[in-house]
């Protein structure tokens, strides 16, 4: 039938799905579905939210219609249930639209898949979409994560400071006016900075000697002189929605020669990946930029195995990831990651790790342009911090 239209259908609680956020750019906690209806006259963008949440969604969403699920109740009547009753309202408002087929994203929950279905309308997924506009940020969002990023790189500087000018005990450990330094007083100063601040922190990554060898260990207990402290803050402004990510590596008193070389090789290996990136690039391109530097540097890649000696030296993960409303997004910086695009804001983060002395990682975040990147970082960057 030639008045027969298509139709992309999103649906979730914004709050906590971020693509369904990041199309209608309005947040609310409760089950909203958002319909673009695609035809020959042009595209019409429907919001269905709870009745109460009307008003603000007409000032707010980046829709042209806004409506609750009243407004679109089968014949048979809306569930009592909130979520059932909005997943109703979608699939009614599609059969009055004439809409026949749509298409979904990764997120859709099945409860609206399954009203869609019992009218009739033909669903099929896009994998990106939701995903592909969400990486091609726009100026808007750069500014939102460039002032993150500024913020992330300020509380990073106070932390390694901290660690670098700390007084020294008897056995090693380090203390200041508060008692000992540990990862947990470390994390606690980190947290209190930025909810003073307005941002919201995941427990960040202070990882001080071998516990660093790991990664993703977040680090516990006292931190010694002479080892390498991982500090990785990665916080979300609770006025923008978007995260920072920001990784340096601090050393207390006297730096060994391996220290002070795994420090320059992952600089080096940061730069190399900084400047193989730009919009056509892949995102395997930039990691194999990156791993030449560090096999340059004369250390390995890959996890170790179980005969390894504690000495094996090696970058254990892929070069970086997006960053956005999440702090992991598409795309992958690694094997068989994608084009990237313009737009897409990504951390660069190298590193090294060894069970003897632990790890070193230097991490910026950039943002893809059509012959390079923008570098959001400008901190310093090596071990000594007590200046």
């Amino acid at each position: 039938m030639s008045s027969e239209r298509s139709a992309i259908v999103m649906a979730g609680i914004p709050k906590t799905n971020l693509s369904l956020y990041h199309q209608i750019r309005f947040q609310v906690g409760d089950p909203t579905s958002f319909v673009q209806v695609e035809s020959s006259t042009g595209t019409q963008r429907h919001l269905i939210l709870r009745d109460i949440e009307m008003g603000r969604a007409r000032q707010h969403a980046k829709v042209d219609h806004v409506h609750c699920p009243a407004d679109f109740a089968p014949e048979n009547g809306l569930s009592g249930d909130r979520e059932t009753a909005t997943a109703q309202a979608t699939a009614e408002l599609l059969k009055q639209t004439h809409v026949s087929s749509v298409r979904v994203d990764r997120s859709l929950p099945f409860i609206f898949a399954h009203e869609i279905m019992l009218t009739g309308v033909q669903i099929s997924y896009d994998e990106e979409l939701g995903v592909t506009n969400r990486r091609m940020k726009d100026s808007s969002e750069v500014e939102h994560l460039q002032h993150a990023q500024s913020t992330t790189e300020t509380v990073m500087r106070l932390a390694c400071e901290t660690i670098a000018r700390a007084a020294l005990a008897d056995d090693g450990t380090l203390i200041n006016d508060d008692g000992p330094l540990t990862s947990e007083s470390i994390r606690g100063l980190i947290d209190n900075w930025l909810l003073a601040n307005d941002f919201e922190n995941p427990r960040s990554i202070v990882a001080c000697g071998p516990t660093g060898a790991d990664c993703h260990d977040y680090g516990t207990g006292p931190i010694s002189t002479g080892q390498p402290v991982i500090v990785d803050i990665f916080p979300k402004s609770r006025l923008s929605g978007y995260y920072g990510d920001c990784t340096r590596t601090v050393v207390h008193g006297s730096i060994s020669p391996q220290l002070q070389l795994m420090n320059e090789t992952v600089r080096a290996a940061k730069a190399a990946g900084i400047s193989a990136t730009q919009t056509g690039a892949t995102g395997e391109d930039v990691h194999k930029a990156t791993i030449a530097r560090i096999h340059d540097g004369g250390f390995a890649t890959g996890l170790p195995t179980d005969s390894d000696p504690d000495t094996y030296c090696a970058m254990t993960h892929g070069t970086g990831h997006g960053v956005g409303l999440e702090v992991h997004e598409p795309p992958l910086l690694d094997f068989n990651g994608p084009p990237l695009l313009k737009g897409d804001c990504l951390t660069i983060e190298p590193g090294l790790y060894c069970r003897a002395v632990g790890g070193v990682r230097v991490e910026d975040m950039v943002i893809v342009t059509d012959d390079g990147c923008r570098n959001l970082n400008s901190l310093y960057e090596g071990l000594e911090w007590n200046e």
